[in-house]
């Protein structure tokens, strides 16, 4: 067949000046400007698209916007492949690339369609009844080949190289639709003063007008609003942007399109829309009619022969069957004939319209009254069509059925909120069932179909929206725009089901029999029977077929629709690509990356950095080693030796005010906190209600009524949000404020036996000695003009202090105590020392306090054991947590010479077989070079704890076996002495 062979010579809207070239399995085609990738199809006469889920059975284009079930396509190729994208919606764009999806070898000849010949053994809920047997493991056998036939597209494996983008926007009214309604919506809000925003899907404004003829009364109408409307600076046109969730405080999630792959930019954006007031005119969907063999390729949507007509110049058939039960398919049936079609119209009604019919006959057009559609003869394409009607069973030829069963209006985004649609007898159908404050419907979405209804509706309701947003200026009446639709009571369509499959929902495979089934196995509740046959979990989420599966159960259980009810409508509307909603989040901007006051100082003097959580912390100096292995253990030497400075702005810090501040630190913390004096530290841990311990840290008193809290850098967020969640619901009738404070200090630790020589040296003027400074204790200065808070407490066993300044003073003074500490032989050190001479002390940390250890797991329940009233103190007393093979903290050092332990390694007893889970694990590990060997912490069964006794280290990954000892785990200055001199 010729190019462009079914496009009309004239008329429609697309731009004959501008051809372009594309591509469908590999066979280059061409369209022009203004088409869609199906109406481009369409016009190079190809019919047959895709296959189908279940069943691999031809399928073509169904309708002519995004509930289209059938002609889904991949585009694109490599890091570009994007899968199962509607050709209905895909502008048109020189050098797309589109390929049909789920066939194997080819489109015309898919191997798989042999499964209609398996039909009776893939019924509904066939996955719950086979691949049980023949025993118990056959399921891991059945699994690999139903998971290679599962799904339809298949995904790229390669990196995205495109660019997402993530948007946040605001307007006085926010417009969903660009139909009449619409468009009548923007113009009154705009009118009255409110900035607008017009949400429309589509690549052109003018919803359904655009299935009028393009040199008609509408588009003169069309024309002249949306010329209006470009020219109101308060007005943003969004189009090929769609509408797909409605959330609380008047938020619309949307996402823009850019499917050109010559356009630059943004391949998509999703923008969180925030609105005053929000104007649903989203219109209706056409219900596909049930009969055999009804998702033959050529078997389309009355409204959408009617939009690829009109709207792109594509005469999709020669001899038309337009099947119907409402008005609205006469339109369609009247603009194919004048276009050269021989049509014929099956209306189930047993009177036609009396000024319709007559302009029918004008045209030629064959009217059967009260006859349907039985069956359809074709493979790859319609062939012909079976009647029954008043005049027995006829065939006739034909190459397109078009068919409407009525309209249901859109109410998806309107039930996002929790406002469940309602049944309207006299619509057959379902419309909102009510707005929130601030929302406003109009046209077909509520039930007005007729144009001049949509344009009135969408003027009342931008009128409405616009008063709701304080503006009170009155528009000036909408233009009438009157296109002789006709109203009708609604009709019921009749399905008649001969030996063909007869589909209910298109893309999943779901036929009448399904629903029967269904209904005899005991799923009859609309939510069983979504979930039973699948129906509407597709991409096109049931869009043309809930209606008739629902009007089907009802049938079944001789109920009325309202008492079916109907499925749960959830965001988002259509499919959303998880690489829009991810933005420019990938890769290393996928968390905040957070940096200490001092980075660029570290960044300057050789740090090689690691990412700690959310932070960027130095993990060791390269002028300590030329690797981290060398490294660490000469910054443990300096530390040890002189002393060191660490970079501790990461640290979570809370500030805690009230005066009920000691009461609740009381209950936070396992260990008492309320006679702690003022200018003293303590160390405290915080228990989930679980017993299990959720936090350490360190908080010091600064008056009677204000705490300084530390947390670990990992759970800094998680303990802000847990005292919050505390003061809110457990106890609010406390008098306390928490406030994290981390970004307002620089945090630096002093630490060494030369600690308190250099700090007299920074600042001569405060008096640091042990009877003024003690261990836990807290002195509060001013240095250049700046508030010091030098807490001593240490986290490696040797005398140390944590200074806390100003977050803009913390590279100055942590410049200065370098300069001045440089004679004393101060240095800087990085986050694994730090680790390491943790260890060497005994200090739990994350590897520790990992979710699944107590107080007495950790060797700290003495911390607790006279207290009461503390979160978790009631739980942390489980028979469990007592038992006597629990797992406990112990320490380990190495027991072979020229080996070494691993953290993660497995504890087994001497004479246990090395398998399964052990008797316990390592959890941190180093090399100590006080002790010249390797020592670690480790959890190990209770029973089996005994210091002195040896254990073997399994480590699987590298099949290494190590013999151990078991020791304290405090391996330094067991008496505190360093610390505390």
């Amino acid at each position: 067949m010729n190019s462009n062979d079914r496009r009309l010579p004239a008329d429609g809207r697309i731009d004959r000046a501008q051809p372009i070239g594309f591509s469908f399995d590999g066979r280059t085609l061409n369209g022009y400007q203004g088409d869609t990738l199906a109406s481009a199809l369409l016009a190079n006469g190809i019919t047959l698209t895709g296959r189908s889920f279940k069943y691999h059975r031809p399928r073509g284009i169904f309708s002519a916007g995004p509930e289209e079930p059938n002609a889904l396509v991949t585009l694109g190729s490599g890091g570009r492949r994007e899968p199962n994208l509607p050709a209905t919606t895909l502008e048109l764009a020189e050098g797309m690339s589109a390929e049909s999806q789920n066939r194997w070898p080819s489109l015309a000849f898919d191997l798989q369609s042999i499964n209609g010949l398996l039909a009776p053994f893939l019924s509904a809920g066939f996955y719950y009844k086979t691949f049980m047997g023949p025993t118990r493991r056959a399921w891991m056998f059945y699994e690999h080949f139903i998971r290679r036939a599962a799904g339809l597209g298949r995904a790229g494996t390669e990196p995205d190289p495109g660019r997402y983008e993530m948007r946040h926007a605001f307007a006085d009214v926010a417009i969903v639709g660009g139909g009449p309604a619409g468009l009548s919506a923007a113009r009154a809000a705009a009118s009255a003063g409110a900035s607008v925003a017009l949400i429309e899907q589509d690549f052109l404004l003018g919803g359904q007008l655009l299935s009028e003829r393009s040199d008609g009364e509408a588009a003169a109408w069309l024309k002249i609003i949306v010329t209006e409307l470009a020219g109101l600076s308060n007005v943003t046109v969004l189009r090929k942007t769609m509408a797909f969730g409605t959330y609380d405080g008047n938020t619309l999630g949307l996402i823009e399109r850019n499917d050109d792959p010559a356009v630059e930019g943004a391949r998509q954006a999703f923008t969180m829309l925030r609105a005053g007031s929000i104007v649903f005119a989203a219109g209706a969907i056409e219900r596909p009619l049930v009969f055999s063999n009804n998702d033959r390729p050529g078997v389309m949507l009355a409204s959408a022969a009617r939009t690829y007509l009109n709207r792109f110049a594509v005469l999709p058939g020669r001899r038309i069957l337009v099947a119907t039960t409402n008005d609205g398919a006469y339109r369609t049936a009247i603009d194919l004939a004048a276009a050269g079609a021989q049509v014929t119209v099956a209306d189930q009604r047993s009177a036609s319209p009396a000024g319709l019919t007559a302009e029918a006959k004008r045209l030629n057009i064959a009217i059967r009254s009260g006859t349907r559609i039985a069956d359809l003869r074709g493979g790859h394409a319609v062939r012909g069509a079976k009647l029954t009607g008043p005049d027995g069973n006829t065939e006739i030829p034909c190459d397109l059925v078009c068919m409407s069963g009525g309209w249901s209006p859109t109410v998806h985004l309107t039930a996002h909120l929790g406002v469940k649609p309602v049944y309207r007898d006299d619509l057959d159908g379902f419309i909102p069932g009510g707005f929130p404050a601030g929302h406003f419907g109009a046209g077909a979405m509520i039930g007005r179909f007729s144009t001049t209804n949509a344009i009135e509706d969408g003027h009342r309701a931008g009128t409405d929206a616009a008063i709701f947003c304080g503006k009170s200026t009155t528009p000036p009446p909408s233009a009438r725009l009157d296109l002789g639709e006709t109203a009708a009571d609604a009709f019921r369509a009749i399905s008649f089901v001969g030996r063909g499959k007869a589909f209910i929902d298109f893309q999943m495979d779901v036929t009448t029999k399904d629903i029967e089934l269904a209904h005899r196995e005991g799923y009859e509740s609309v939510e069983h029977l979504k979930r039973y046959t699948t129906l509407g979990m597709g991409t096109d989420q049931g869009k043309t077929s809930n209606f008739a599966a629902l009007s089907a159960m009802a049938a079944l259980r001789q109920e009325t629709i309202p008492q079916t009810g109907t499925t749960t409508f959830r965001p988002p509307y259509a499919p959303v690509a998880i690489a829009a909603l991810a933005g420019r989040a990938v890769g290393h901007h996928f968390k905040p990356v957070r940096r200490t006051p001092m980075h660029d100082w570290h960044m300057a003097n050789g740090a090689e950095m690691l990412e700690v959580g959310l932070w960027m912390r130095p993990y060791f100096y390269r002028a300590a080693g030329r690797d981290v292995n060398e490294a660490y253990v000469a910054e443990m030497r300096m530390v040890r030796g002189a002393a060191g400075l660490m970079d501790i702005s990461t640290l979570g810090k809370i500030d805690v005010q009230g005066p009920d501040a000691a009461i609740f630190l009381d209950r936070v913390y396992a260990n008492g906190f309320a006679k702690l004096p003022v200018g003293r530290a303590r160390y405290g841990v915080m228990l989930r209600d679980d017993g299990i311990v959720f936090d350490d840290g360190t908080t010091t008193r600064l008056s009677e009524t204000r705490f300084f809290m530390t947390t670990s850098t990992a759970k800094a967020a998680d303990v802000q949000s847990r005292l919050e969640f505390l003061l809110d619901t457990a106890w609010p009738e406390l008098r306390v404020a928490v406030t994290s404070v981390s970004d307002e200090w620089a945090a630096m630790s002093l630490a060494g036996p030369k600690s308190r020589d250099i700090l007299t040296a920074a600042f001569p003027e405060l008096d640091v000695s042990n009877d003024a400074l003690p261990h836990m204790g807290v002195i509060k200065a001013v240095s250049e003009g700046r508030t010091l808070r030098i807490i001593r407490l240490s986290y490696s066993g040797e005398r140390a202090y944590e200074i806390y300044v100003a977050a803009s003073h913390g590279e100055r003074l942590w410049s200065r105590l370098l300069e001045v500490g440089g004679p004393f032989g101060l240095k800087p050190y990085g986050v694994e020392a730090l680790g390491a001479l943790r260890v060497e002390k005994g200090h739990v940390a994350g590897p520790e306090i990992d979710g699944r250890t107590t107080l007495d797991d950790l060797g700290l329940g003495r911390m607790a054991s006279r207290r009461t009233g503390f979160v978790g103190e009631v739980l942390r007393h489980r028979p469990a947590f007592q038992a006597p093979d629990r797992q406990r903290l112990v320490g380990l050092e190495c027991a072979e010479e020229g080996k070494r332990l691993r953290g993660g390694a497995i504890l087994f007893m001497p004479d246990d077989t090395i398998a399964g889970h052990g008797r316990g694990r390592i959890t941190s590990v180093t090399f100590s070079p006080e002790l010249g060997r390797y020592v670690g912490l480790a959890l190990l069964a209770g029973d089996v704890a005994v210091e002195g006794s040896e254990i073997l280290a399994a480590y699987p990954m590298k099949a290494e076996i190590v013999r151990a000892r078991v020791v304290s785990p405090v391996f330094l200055d067991p008496k505190g002495e360093r610390l505390h001199g």
